[in-house]
């Protein structure tokens, strides 16, 4: 995969101010405050940011955590995960394998098929219609 390479002042420039904090900053948004967080609709979640296809909506659930939860990616290849140990925690960071946007973690305590809860923030989605 072709790698997309930024100064954080071009992400600046392209993303809105809550973007650029959890994508490029690796912040989070408030739970339940996310716009996808209820979001039923059908579609191709893309990343923000380069526009990586990353989740089928087919693979959302409702966790209760607060923010868009999905049991698997639409491939593999789209994640990087990363061991994060920042607050006291032991987690595994989610990254877009194209831009390295910071997208969420992900948990081994999601549904079946995959056991996996990929917990995301909102503002690093688009939701597109399905082609």
């Amino acid at each position: 995969m072709q790698k997309i390479d930024k100064t954080l002042d071009e992400w600046r420039a392209m993303l809105d101010p809550a973007q650029y904090q959890v994508c490029r900053l690796k912040g989070t948004e408030r739970p339940f405050s996310g716009k996808y967080n209820s979001e039923r609709g059908d579609g191709i979640y893309h990343c923000i940011c380069c526009d990586l296809p990353l989740f089928d909506a087919k693979a959302k659930f409702d966790s209760g955590c607060g923010w868009p939860s999905f049991y698997e990616p639409i491939q593999e290849a789209a994640m990087i995960e990363i061991r994060d140990t920042s607050h006291g925690m032991i987690r595994t960071e989610v990254t877009c394998a194209r831009c390295d946007a910071h997208l969420g973690h992900v948990f081994p305590d999601g549904p079946p098929p995959t056991g996996l809860r990929y917990c995301i923030n909102s503002v690093c989605l688009d939701l597109k219609p399905r082609d």
